[in-house]
C-alpha cells in the first residue's frame, strides 16, 4: 500500500471525529453557558445571546458578563493545555511531560509572588502578566540548562532539567508565601486552578496569544513524528532538530504560559488528554495535535460545569474536579494504555 493511499484512508478514518468533537465541544460550551449555580432559562440564555447586549436584568449580565468569557476562556484554555502537553510529550519523548514537570506552573507561581510581596500588585487582571511572563522565563530557563553539554537538550536532559526547577522555583515560592500572609492570600485564589472570576478583560488580554499559537501549533505535526523516530533518524530525514525543538518550546511557552497564566495551574489536562487522542489516533501528530485541541476544552469545559452544579449554590474551582477526576483516568491510561508510545 502507498503512503499517499495509507493518508487517505486515516484521513477518510479520522475526519469524521474531528467534525464530531466540533459538534461536542459546540455542546459542551453551550451547557457551559445555560448551566450555573444560578438557574436562568433556556429562553433568557437564548435572548441574551441574540441580541450580544445586557437588557439590564440580572439574567442577561450574568449571561453575557460571566459565563460567556468563562466558556471562550474555557475553550481556548483548554485547547492551549492539550496542545501543549502533546507537542512536551512529542519534543522530549517523555510520557509525563507536561506544563508541571517542565517549570511553567512553578514559574508562573514565583512570578505572582514576586508582583505580589516587591510590587504590590493585587488583582488577577494586574498579575495575570507577571504569570505569563514567569512561565515563559521558567521554560527558557529549563531548555538553556538542558540544552548545556556537548550534546544539547536531549529529552532526558531536558526532564531533569524541569523537574530541578520546578522544584527549585517552588521551595522559593513556598518560603516567601510562608512569610508573607497577603502573598498566601493572594496566590492561593490564582493557585488552585479555575475559570471563576475570570472576566472578559483577562480573555481579550491572553485570546490573541493564545489563538496565534494554537494556529502555528498545528504545523508541528510532521515534525514531532520525525522526532518520535530518534534524533538521528530525523536529521537523516533532512529535519533540523534543534531548529525544532526550539520553536516548538517557543510555540508551548506561549500556549502554556498564557493559559496558566489567565486560569492558574490546571492539573491533568495536558497530561491525560494527549494520551487520550494517541490513543484514537495512533502515533501520528498530525492527527493528535488537532484531535488534542478538541478534546482538552470538552473536557475542562466538562469538568467545570460539574463543579458549578454538584455543590449548588456554591462551585468547585475546575482545578479541583479535575485533580479528583484525573488522577483514576490517568491511573486507567498507565494500566491499560500505551504510555510508552510518544
Amino acid at each position: 500500500m502507498s503512503s499517499s493511499t495509507h493518508v487517505a484512508r486515516r484521513a477518510t478514518a479520522l475526519g469524521p471525529g474531528l467534525a464530531l468533537l466540533c459538534v461536542l465541544l459546540a455542546l459542551v460550551a453551550f451547557l457551559s453557558i445555560t448551566l450555573g449555580s444560578r438557574s436562568i432559562g433556556l429562553p433568557e440564555v437564548l435572548r441574551a445571546l441574540g441580541s450580544l447586549d445586557t437588557d439590564g436584568s440580572i439574567n442577561s449580565t450574568v449571561t453575557l458578563e460571566l459565563r460567556v468569557p468563562r466558556t471562550l476562556l474555557g475553550v481556548l484554555v483548554g485547547a492551549a493545555l492539550g496542545v501543549a502537553g502533546a507537542i512536551l510529550q512529542g519534543v522530549t519523548r517523555n510520557p509525563l511531560a507536561d506544563a508541571g514537570v517542565m517549570g511553567i506552573n512553578s514559574g508562573a507561581a514565583a512570578f505572582v509572588v514576586f508582583a505580589i510581596t516587591v510590587l504590590g500588585v493585587r488583582g488577577a487582571g494586574v498579575y495575570v502578566w507577571f504569570a505569563f511572563a514567569g512561565a515563559i522565563a521558567a521554560l527558557v530557563l529549563v531548555y538553556a540548562i538542558a540544552s548545556l553539554g556537548r550534546e544539547g537538550a536531549t529529552p532526558v536532559k531536558l526532564a531533569l532539567s524541569g523537574v530541578a526547577v520546578t522544584a527549585g522555583l517552588a521551595s522559593v515560592t513556598t518560603g516567601i508565601v510562608m512569610t508573607n500572609v497577603d502573598a498566601l492570600n493572594e496566590l492561593r485564589f490564582w493557585q488552585v486552578g479555575s475559570l471563576a472570576g475570570r472576566y472578559a478583560p483577562i480573555l481579550t488580554g491572553v485570546a490573541p496569544f493564545l489563538i496565534i499559537a494554537l494556529i502555528a501549533s498545528l504545523g508541528f505535526g510532521r515534525a514531532l513524528n520525525g522526532l518520535a523516530l530518534g534524533e538521528d533518524m530525523a536529521r537523516g530525514l533532512g529535519q533540523q532538530v534543534t531548529r525544532t525543538r526550539t520553536a516548538a518550546f517557543a510555540v508551548v511557552a506561549v500556549l502554556a504560559g498564557a493559559a496558566t497564566a489567565a486560569c492558574g495551574p490546571i492539573v491533568f489536562v495536558g497530561l491525560v488528554v494527549p494520551h487520550v487522542a494517541r490513543f484514537i489516533c495512533g502515533p501520528d501528530y498530525r492527527w493528535i495535535l488537532p484531535y488534542s485541541m478538541l478534546l482538552a476544552p470538552i473536557v475542562l469545559l466538562l469538568a467545570d460545569v460539574l463543579g458549578r452544579v454538584v455543590v449548588t449554590p456554591d462551585e468547585l474551582q475546575v482545578g479541583v474536579v479535575l485533580g479528583v477526576l484525573g488522577a483514576p483516568a490517568f491511573i486507567g491510561i498507565v494500566r491499560y494504555g500505551r504510555m510508552s508510545e510518544v
